[in-house]
């Protein structure tokens, strides 16, 4: 079977309330066209991110029931702290209520004010984190991650030759750690090979820097070598995971990604001295070192999905149902970066609607008008997220890739429900022309595609042949 059927049977069920375009259109004007502001009960499929979005399963249900809430020491943390040790192989793990506060404690605890962190592609609050300490983040990434149409099978590679020139040119002292994103989220949701991973590895302990990994879906990443790379077919995941966290020295870890958890995320590493100034600053700002922000019911239910995400039958699936969708997309013409990654598909926008310039946002165009006319809610990735302004000239540095990544929760949708995604985007790039730019008319000095809010750069109606909303067959939305 080319795509897997669902390795599970449905036992709760949503209900999903349907809207009207007008509806739609009405909530994107008050929303100030960012689809972060929109009621979630207002969209019909919810792709705008996989974080915390997982279908938890009935063993980690059960979990719940089982929650000791004692403040320290409660046995929720030790089956948490026995799951992530048999997995990671780091000898402190220090809970957190989710992933950017433990790259916050990592960060505002080792790097200072001038210092450079190398990944090979940072994501939205990993960057953000480092740059809130004074430090330049670096994206060190294989060239072919920029390249749409590449179909390398491990797009999310460092790029050792750019890694050892920076480090030559910024000097060992300035570099507190180097990170690697599995997969690389930034960049398509690509993974990163053992190979590369050993390598990187055997570079940085010429220079004495410590490795970390950004390891919130470690398993997909886990799974794709399994899949592509040469002498892992026969390997468990768990040994492959095993193996790639072996090379490193730490990890952060949002569990509200390959978790399979709403909520929680961990930093763990073998340094001791980090490992304590951290836990010091942990108690500040979360809590006690064995909840960490989290309920006893919290942590079980993480044990649990840390050890679920692991079943080779759930990763068959999962990555599959994302490659579902980008191949329907793709051979229906509608432009994708390839190859398909393992939690979303990404748009390309900028083939997509190649009549905006990236000064009207093409992909947060792309993002709107796939609401307002289907329901259905993606995120950009692009000049909205990672557009920056030259200081010496004011000018917009623009991001070479622009995108909407469709993220699929984990375990959520059907493949029918899917398959409506899939057609109502074709759908839309048939009437790709109709779709207008957009102007900024507020940004946060930080993150600001969250708050961002925008105008339409031609108001709606007064571009030749606009789209009247027509509904996909034969599943659609009103």
């Amino acid at each position: 079977m080319r795509f897997p059927s669902e390795p599970f049977k449905i036992k709760v069920v949503e209900p999903i309330r349907r809207t009207t375009r007008e509806e739609r259109q009405r909530l994107l004007s008050e929303a100030g066209y960012n689809l972060f502001h929109v009621p979630a009960e207002s969209v019909y499929v919810d792709l705008l991110t996989d974080s915390g979005t997982s279908a938890m399963s009935d063993h980690q249900w059960a979990g719940l029931m089982l929650g000791d809430e004692s403040y320290a020491g409660s046995k929720n943390y030790f089956h948490f702290e026995e799951a992530v040790r048999s997995i990671f192989g780091f000898k402190h793990v220090i809970p957190t209520h989710q992933g950017r506060m433990a790259e916050n404690l990592l960060f505002s605890t080792v790097v200072r004010a001038g210092m450079v962190v190398p990944n090979n592609i940072h994501f939205d609050t990993t960057r953000a984190n480092v740059e809130h300490q004074g430090a330049e983040a670096v994206d060190v990434v294989v060239k072919e991650a920029y390249d749409p149409q590449c179909d390398l099978p491990f797009k999310g590679n460092m790029d050792l030759v750019r890694l050892e020139q920076t480090i030559d040119r910024i000097g060992r002292d300035r570099i507190p750690l180097v990170m690697l994103t599995i997969t690389n989220n930034s960049g398509g949701g690509q993974p990163v090979s053992m190979q590369n991973i050993r390598e990187t590895r055997a570079l940085l302990d010429r220079y004495r820097i410590p490795l970390f990994f950004d390891a919130c879906r470690f398993a997909e990443n886990c799974f794709f070598i399994k899949e592509r790379e040469p002498g892992y077919a026969d390997r468990p995941i768990l040994d492959i995971a095993r193996e790639l966290f072996g090379y490193g020295d730490g990890c952060t870890m949002s569990a509200k990604k390959d978790g399979l958890v709403n909520i929680g995320g961990f930093l763990s590493l073998n340094e001791d001295q980090w490992a304590q100034a951290i836990t010091n600053m942990l108690i500040l700002v979360e809590g006690f070192p064995t909840y960490g922000g989290l309920a006893g019911r919290d942590l079980e239910a993480m044990a649990r999905g840390l050890r679920e995400v692991l079943e080779e039958d759930y990763l068959r699936f999962r990555i599959g149902q994302v490659r579902y969708l980008g191949e329907l997309l793709d051979q229906a013409g509608v432009p994708v970066l390839k190859p398909i990654g393992g939690h979303a598909v990404y748009l390309n926008a900028k083939a997509f609607l190649p009549h905006l310039p990236q000064s009207e946002f093409p992909a947060q165009a792309l993002a709107v008008a796939l609401y307002r006319e289907y329901g259905i809610r993606g995120v950009e990735i692009g000049t909205v997220m990672f557009g920056k302004t030259d200081p010496s000239t004011g000018r917009t540095i623009y991001p070479e890739l622009e995108m909407v990544r469709l993220a699929i929760p984990r375990r959520v949708y059907t493949n029918m429900q899917i398959t409506y995604v899939a057609e109502s985007i074709i759908e839309l790039f048939q009437k790709r022309e109709t779709i207008g730019g957009l102007r900024m008319t507020y940004e946060a000095p930080v993150l600001r595609h969250f708050t961002a809010r925008f105008e339409e750069a031609v108001p709606t109606g007064s571009r030749p042949g606009p789209l009247t909303g027509p509904t996909a067959k034969p599943h659609g939305v009103a």
